[in-house]
This record gives C-alpha cells, structure tokens and sequence, in this order.
C-alpha cells in the first residue's frame, strides 16, 4: 500500500495518510518510536487513563502483567512542511505527478508526527507567494492541513526571499523542517532559502522529488521537451542523451554536497518509490531533533 501508483486509487488524503502510516508501522521495528521520548528510562506498571500506545507487549508476555514504557524527556516538536508547488511540480511520470507524491508524503508524514504528539504546519510555495498554516498539534488542525493540501495545483515560479518573514515569525524553539521540493531554480532562490533556514539552527530535510522518466530521459521516443515554468522548449539529440545522465548525477551531487555544507539532509525519491524510504527518514531524523 506505499506504492504511490495504488495510492492514486485512494482519493480521501486522511484515509491514505491513516493506510500509508498503518501499512509502514506494521513492518517496522515499533520500538523505535514507542514512548513520548527519546531516552528510554523504565517500566513502571499500567494505571487507568495511560496512553495504550506506550503499553509494552512483550513485556506482558514475559510477566502477565501491563507496564508502560516511560522515557526520561517530552520531545514533542514542531514538525513543518515546506511544499514547493510551482509549476515544475506539475511533472508527471506514469500516471503521478511530482505534486501528487509530495501530498501523499506531506499527508502521511504529518500523520505520524500528529500520532507522536508533534504539532504539524503547512507551507505552500506557489506561485509567487506563500501560503502558511502556523504549527498546532489537536486533530482539528491536521484536518486543516488535509484540506489545504488537497487544494494545491502547481503554477508559476518559485517564491521570492521577500515572502519569506512568514516562515520565521513566531519560532522560538528548535523545529523540524521538512521541505518537500524537485530543487528546480532558476536564480538560486530555493538555495537562498535554505541558506535562511539552516541559520535558524533548525534540523532540516530536503526530500528532493523527481520524476523516474527525468531521472532516465525516457520520455517515450519524445525528443522536445518544455519548461513547465518558462515555456522554454528544448531539442534533444541523441549525442545530448548520452551525456545526459553523467551531467545529471553531477548536478545532483553538487545540491548534496552544498546542503551537507549547510548541514540539511538530503534524499532524491523518484515518484516511482514507495513512501517507506522516506517515512524511515523522517523518524530517524524526528528521533534527533
């Protein structure tokens, strides 16, 4: 069920989170996010009104007996969601477009913050201008996220720095920022962008999404291609295909190698990948901050 073709079967975003989440929890070690903290401390035995979730099962196994799993902090956090919706989002690979898989990760992934008791908030560059949606934690505001999601459609260009105060006002402790993105730039805003980002000291993951057919230039024996966000249309020959590949992982690993330097995470996933390699990490990286 985290394949992101069968996903596009499911047209309700809270009911695919919910199928996405279940799917990935259920063959995952789930005592790596058990416990509203990072540090495990001890057991102590279950009393009326404690969260079921912390129960320990095997250790009920061993000893008939309920006992939660206690952990020595509280690391509930703000967890951001940074969505890059201009028009290069609107990509499409076999039947999934760019913009689609990151509503299904940015769904899936606010689920499971929202399960660990994160608050959640949404981002939206589009356009121009930024939509935002400040960080709370109730179940009425992830509902909120949903719906804004669900109303994103890609158009124009990348937002310029000048709109970017939103995204900084009201940050008084240390966040978890998920930017959801194909990287595509025309004057380097989306790096002056993180370059503001990482300043803030926050911990900060790119998920860099592509299109399988642009990772391969496998258009299907098409040979002009167009710039969804200028309209620029370019001829390909077959010589430009050959080198296409060997340019292509080197500009990627320029990207990777300029976030490292500013010390972001950074993962490519093509649109043809199931969601797990990204849910896992999310959770290794929500288990640092």
């Amino acid at each position: 069920m985290l394949d992101p073709k069968v996903l596009t079967t499911i047209k309700d975003l809270p009911l695919l989170a919910k199928t996405v989440v279940d799917g990935f929890m259920n063959g995952f070690n789930k005592s790596t996010v058990k416990g509203p903290g990072l540090e495990f401390s001890q057991y102590r035995s279950y009393q009326p009104g404690d969260d079921l979730r912390w129960l320990d099962w095997r250790m009920f196994a061993r000893s008939d007996r309920y006992y939660i799993r206690e952990s020595e902090i509280e690391t509930s956090i703000s967890v951001r969601f940074l969505v890059d919706a201009s028009a290069s989002m609107d990509h499409e690979d076999n039947g999934i477009k760019k913009i689609d898989y990151a509503r299904y990760l940015t769904a899936s992934l606010a689920y499971l913050a929202n399960l660990q008791g994160d608050a959640v908030g949404l981002y939206v560059f589009q356009n121009g201008g930024l939509f935002s949606l400040a960080s709370r934690a109730d179940p009425q505001h992830l509902k909120r996220l949903y719906y804004q999601l669900e109303q994103v459609k890609p158009a124009g260009k990348f937002t310029q720095p000048v709109h970017y105060k939103e995204l900084f006002t009201g940050a008084n402790r240390k966040e978890l920022l998920i930017f959801i993105t194909d990287m595509y730039q025309q004057d380097g805003e989306i790096s002056k962008l993180l370059d503001s980002l990482a300043a803030l000291k926050h911990e900060v993951i790119v998920f860099q999404v592509m299109g399988q057919n642009e990772l391969d230039l496998d258009f299907k024996g098409f040979s002009t291609l167009e710039d969804l966000e200028t309209g620029e249309t370019i001829q390909i020959s077959p010589q430009q295909a050959q080198a296409y590949k060997q340019n292509l992982q080197q500009h990627l690993a320029g990207i990777r190698m300029e976030l490292l330097g500013k010390h972001i995470v950074h993962r490519i996933i093509s649109t043809a990948e199931p969601l797990d390699k990204a849910l896992r990490d999310f959770l290794v990286q929500r288990n640092k901050s």
